[in-house]
């Protein structure tokens, strides 16, 4: 195990500028996801770690060493991708333990770390088949499997839940989850799902056009959003944005008035803004104690309802965590819950702060 200490790094593919410029500590034993929308360089900066891609600018270091210039090899890292890259030749334990194969470890110790890991991730039963006999779940354990057995210093996973239909990802989800919490390696995790991201890490790196926005836990991303792309980001449904006006009796958006503590934003008063409310922090009220929201669409999901509204003149998302006698047409009345209203400048995007 190790720390990761990426210090002022940059990327160019030619001309065009990709990471501008980022620093990064990750601590030894600690699980990070890289987040952020397609192109915004998070593969790209994982790639970097792994060595894969040379670094334009900026240094990288692994525990005590400095591994900029190192070959893969020599970085003592194991990446899984999210296509596999299994051999179609080999049996599974021929997959697992060619890495350490290739390194010329005596066959005795080959066999033992690879039914070690087989063991861990339930694929005993599996060794002798091939990839084709494999379910893709079985196949992305294998991958995970010939990680393990190198027993390396960092664990870097590229999107390895991409490919698996959405039962599997939340079973896989959690045997990643469980592996990390057994063997204490440091883990970098690329993915484009915030709820992979959520139920996994330790710390989240929200990345947008190749430079951080936040870095945080995952509640701290999702209770205090630094700015409106992390607050969209993360959390679904996505957090809803109502642009308007702080007024001593609310905010004002349009022709609709959201009800506020009074005392929550009185230095903003007269301050335009925009209202993050997340979907399920909308809650029922009497008619003069909130504001007419119009059903545009009901969404049963079984414990839950989801709801399309029509608030003002802003189309809004809600979820109650409980089923709704509700129809496309109804007028309810919301209002948010205390204390879970988010305010942003509309130039900047910045989380601006209650007084």
């Amino acid at each position: 195990m190790a720390e990761v200490l990426l210090s002022g790094i940059q990327k160019r593919f030619g001309a065009v500028p990709v990471i501008h410029g980022l620093d990064l500590h990750i601590h030894d034993g600690e699980f990070v996801a890289l987040v952020g929308p397609s192109g915004c360089g998070k593969s790209t900066l994982l790639r970097m770690i792994a060595g894969l891609e040379a670094v334009s600018h900026g240094r990288i270091r692994i525990g005590a060493r400095d591994v900029t210039d190192l070959d893969p090899k020599d970085r003592d890292i194991a990446m899984v991708f999210q296509n596999y890259a299994l051999y179609p030749h080999m049996t599974v334990a021929a997959n697992m333990g060619f890495s350490l194969e290739h390194r010329g470890r005596p066959k005795a110790e080959i066999a033992e770390r690879v039914r070690w890991a087989a063991d861990i991730l339930g694929l005993a039963q599996l060794l002798d088949r091939h990839p084709r006999q494999l379910s893709g779940g079985q196949r992305q354990r294998v991958a995970m499997g010939r990680a393990i057995v190198r027993d390396p210093q960092v664990f870097l996973f590229d999107e390895p839940l991409s490919n698996l239909d959405a039962k599997l990802r939340i079973v896989m989800r959690g045997e990643i989850k469980g592996l990390h919490q057994r063997l204490k390696t440091t883990t970098v995790y690329v993915t484009h799902d915030q709820v992979e991201a959520m139920t996994m890490a330790d710390r989240i790196v929200v990345l947008n056009a190749g430079r951080v926005e936040q870095v945080g836990s995952p509640l701290e991303l999702f209770d205090r959003p630094a700015n409106q792309f992390v607050a969209g980001f993360i959390g679904s449904p996505a957090m809803n944005f109502v642009p308007g006006r702080c007024t001593p009796r609310g905010f004002e958006a349009a022709d609709a008035l959201l009800p506020m503590p009074a005392d929550a934003f009185a230095a903003h008063a007269g301050r335009d803004a925009v209202c993050g409310i997340r979907p399920e922090h909308f809650e029922f009220c009497d008619p003069g104690q909130g504001v007419a929201a119009q059903v545009q669409v009901v969404e049963p999901l079984g414990s839950e309802t989801q709801l399309g509204l029509r608030l003002g003149a802003a189309q809004v998302v809600a979820l109650f965590h409980e089923r709704l006698a509700i129809a496309p047409g109804d007028v309810l009345h919301l209002r948010p819950k205390t204390g879970a209203v988010h305010l942003f400048d509309p130039a900047t995007g910045m989380r601006i702060d209650a007084a």
